[in-house]
């Protein structure tokens, strides 16, 4: 079983940056193993998926609303992901959940509890 603990919302304004942590933990939880994501959730509105890597960080994918302004990344040797934001704008404002999954043709298996991001304007 593995444990995914996000960290680094709050409230900037727009315009502004933030960067997003995810750990994952867990006896036999292989994180280099894992295709991580980050997903999140307005108020209202359904989970929707804004970026995904693979386990060496060679193949990246983003959500149209925040190509060009959210970067992905990985560090195995830390058991964590991370989500630069920039630029950003208030409908960024969400729970930002990260995710992992044995392979793309599988669910995700894990979740984490989310963070708050709001972005005012």
């Amino acid at each position: 079983q593995a444990q995914l603990v996000e960290s680094g919302g709050g409230l900037v304004q727009a315009g502004g940056s933030l960067r997003l942590s995810c750990a994952a933990s867990g006896g036999t939880f292989t994180f280099s193993s894992y295709w991580m994501a980050w997903f999140r959730q307005a108020p209202g509105k359904e989970r929707e998926f804004v970026a995904r890597i693979n386990w060496n960080g060679g193949i990246t994918n983003y959500a149209d609303s925040v190509k060009g302004r959210f970067t992905i990344s990985r560090d195995n040797a830390k058991n964590t992901v991370y989500l630069q934001m920039n630029s950003l704008k208030p409908e960024d404002t969400a729970v930002y959940y990260c995710a992992a999954r044995r392979s793309l043709l599988t669910q995700y298996d894990y979740w984490g509890q989310g963070t708050q991001v709001t972005v005012s304007s």
